[in-house]
């Protein structure tokens, strides 16, 4: 029996796995739903994900990765054992070759919970591990192993990571805990703020995908939005705009545009001249926002372009980053680096 590969975006929103010849076999919100009297699993996935703020004292809804990094250590085994056994099915008795995207520039301790899950939950000693950049720029088609520079802006639910790849490693690189979920608090701030109405996380990002954008639109969108009214206490319905979204991220994409500025400063004159003749590529959730193309071309001076299929890039570049682990290997550094460089 062959050893099966996965490639394991486990993101901060959802986790996608990816399976060698078969495309991703799963793409689930990173949610788990326990039983608070044993801390039994309950629910997994978008079942658990139904649940959130719906649920009852005995049971409670945890989001076990929080900005991109592990929050809760055995929750996210459990949920990582949960979908690499979803994804190989029953029957398979030998472990999995496992590849996990972590971001660039965690700390060697953070990194060594990643792998630590991975191994607990099923994959085979030692686990892997690629920064996420670099993994969705290899699952957005990329050449990056050639010697010239590819610019990367990776927009998760945690982090939003820009870096700069030459020949299967990062050259500049720069990550903030600043994405798809600030975007959904930023909104819920602002609905608060100005019209009195409390609203949850879900409503903030039905909102953000259904009307958001990152430039004014010219024909303003609007949107039905449920929640409870701060004033009398009952529940109440109101009409936002997508000007009145916009408004309320500006701050959030402010910060997204100052990262990928600063990892363009620091960047070599012959690689930023490869950038320009390239452009940019924008992957995640987040590059699906309307206009977030537009923006960072006009705040930079450079093309960008959206990559195909942006939210399974980091997954698909997980699964095929197995095919070139020596490459990778070379150019990541030890965890002893890692560790002088959290310093």
């Amino acid at each position: 029996m062959l050893t099966k590969r996965l490639g394991i975006d486990l993101g901060t929103a959802n986790v996608l796995v990816y399976m060698r010849g078969k495309g991703i076999v799963i793409n689930e919100p990173s949610v788990v739903a326990l039983a608070t009297r044993d801390n039994t699993v309950v629910a997994v996935g978008k079942e658990a994900r139904e649940m959130i703020g719906r649920t009852p004292g005995s049971i409670s809804v945890i989001r076990p990765m929080r900005d991109g990094v592990i929050a809760d250590y055995l929750i996210t085994e459990a949920m990582l054992r949960y979908f690499i056994g979803h994804a190989l099915g029953r029957l398979n008795l030998i472990k999995p070759e496992v590849m996990v995207c972590i971001p660039a520039g965690v700390t060697s301790v953070e990194q060594r919970a990643v792998r630590d899950a991975a191994e607990q939950a099923g994959a085979r000693r030692p686990a892997h591990l690629v920064p996420e950049p670099l993994a969705a720029a290899i699952g957005a088609g990329i050449p990056v192993g050639s010697a010239s520079g590819n610019m990367i802006v990776d927009i998760g639910g945690g982090r939003s990571e820009a870096a700069i790849i030459s020949m299967y490693g990062i050259v500049v690189s720069d990550s903030i805990r600043i994405a798809g979920d600030r975007l959904d608090d930023a909104i819920a701030a602002y609905v608060k703020r100005r019209h009195n109405l409390v609203i949850g996380d879900r409503t903030a990002e039905e909102a953000k995908i259904a009307i958001g954008s990152a430039l004014p639109l010219e024909e303003n969108l609007t949107m039905e939005i449920r929640g409870r009214d701060q004033i009398s206490g009952l529940p109440k319905t109101i009409v936002i705009t997508s000007h009145e979204v916009t408004q309320a991220i500006q701050d959030c994409l402010a910060s997204i545009v100052q990262a990928v500025r600063s990892v363009l400063e620091r960047t070599a004159p012959e690689l930023a001249s490869d950038v320009i003749d390239r452009g940019i590529v924008l992957t995640g959730g987040g590059a699906l926002l309307r206009n977030m193309d537009v923006l960072l071309t006009q705040e930079t001076g450079v093309p960008c372009q959206i990559a195909e299929n942006p939210m399974n890039c980091t997954a698909i570049g997980a699964g095929a980053a197995l095919e070139h682990l020596d490459v990778i290997k070379r150019s990541l550094p030890t965890e002893e680096e890692s560790l002088v460089a959290s310093l």
